[in-house]
């Protein structure tokens, strides 16, 4: 079985070290990038702590509630920007021509893309959301069970999964609309935004269109609910708050169509 996997992967393990070795060879700075990088994610932790300062609760959930939806927040997507992330920069790729050469290269045009820019320095904003949720379940004071011992595994890598798939959707748009600005970012880092808050403090047809349209409300909100023991109150029933894993394989399925269809009808700039 090694021998059949391994010729197929020897060009992606290759990519990966390079992009290791060549990350690594300024010690002090890439030590500086995976310092600094950790700021983002304790902002967002700190963003919260501020607004429990000057109230009790936000959206019916107090500050013990709240910080499990941080921390799901937090870590899964900083895991999917430090392996997916980079995508977004496909509309470089396309402008200056590199996704020809990656094209006509006899491997997947995604592993490519995604191995050619590896930012190894936000490993430690992953471990630093990985953390902030360990801290997190510790703090809510939950009653475990062997259910929510199995979800609090599967949740967070099925949030990896959502936000991966929403980087790589959002990127898509660079096939068709070159000049797409920050459309994209609308839906990766507002994502981000959005699910590190209970659903309840948004209302109308913004709560409707991103927490069950888009499906950020499996990422963090509802198996939150199902982790704590907390009944909806917005009113779905609870067992809502276990298909995180359905949740992610809709989208991820939803982003690879939208790839291949992206990558078909690509037209080079001719750069």
């Amino acid at each position: 079985m090694a021998d059949l996997v391994t010729p197929r992967t020897r060009p992606y393990r290759a990519l990966l070290r390079a992009q290791t070795r060549s990350q690594a060879s300024y010690r002090t700075s890439f030590v500086i990038d995976l310092v600094s990088n950790v700021g983002v994610v304790a902002l967002d932790v700190l963003a919260v702590l501020v607004l429990f300062r000057v109230t009790g609760t936000l959206g019916g959930f107090d500050l013990r509630e709240t910080t499990v939806m941080v921390g799901l927040s937090a870590f899964a997507f900083a895991t999917a920007d430090l392996t997916v992330g980079n995508i977004e920069r496909i509309r470089q790729y396309v402008r200056t021509g590199l996704l020809d050469a990656v094209l006509v290269r006899p491997l997947g045009a995604l592993p490519q893309l995604l191995l050619m820019d590896v930012p190894l320095r936000k490993v430690s904003r992953s471990l630093f959301g990985l953390a902030v949720l360990v801290a997190a379940l510790a703090y809510a004071g939950i009653e475990w069970t062997p259910g929510r011992v199995a979800l609090v595994v599967v949740a967070p890598l099925a949030g990896v999964v959502f936000f991966g798939s929403i980087f790589v959707a959002a990127a898509t748009v660079a096939f068709w609309w070159i000049e797409s600005g920050e459309v994209g970012s609308a839906f990766t880092y507002g994502g981000r935004e959005f699910t590190a808050y209970p659903i309840t403090v948004y209302s109308g047809w913004f709560r409707t269109i991103f927490a069950y349209g888009l499906g950020f409300a499996f990422v963090s909100y509802y198996p939150a609910l199902a982790l704590l023991g907390r009944a909806d109150p917005l009113g779905l029933p609870d067992w809502v708050g276990w298909v995180s894993p359905a949740a992610a394989v809709v989208a991820a399925t939803v982003a690879a169509i939208a790839w291949r269809i992206g990558i078909r009808h690509y037209r080079s700039t001719g750069s």
